[in-house]
């Protein structure tokens, strides 16, 4: 009887990994860049700091979904 994980449920493991990783990230990203400073904020009038931060937020959150998407997509292969 063979000792140690499968490689399957290794490579799976490191998958949920890295999505719980990259997300964290984005989200750390996302309030060191916009929450704290206050651009994620509109208080009067929209700014051009809160143009840019929810330009950089969609973008981001378009390359984490792709970057989801290519890492989950070899699941069913």
């Amino acid at each position: 009887m063979p000792s140690g994980i499968e490689p399957e449920v290794t490579k799976f493991m490191w998958r949920i990994v890295r999505t719980l990783s990259a997300g964290l990230l984005w989200m750390l990203l996302q309030v060191v860049g916009g929450i704290m400073p206050g651009y994620a904020f509109v208080e009067d009038h929209l700014t051009w700091g809160n143009v840019l931060y929810y330009l950089g937020f969609l973008i981001s959150l378009g390359v984490l979904i792709y970057y989801y998407y290519r890492l989950w997509r070899k699941m069913g292969a």
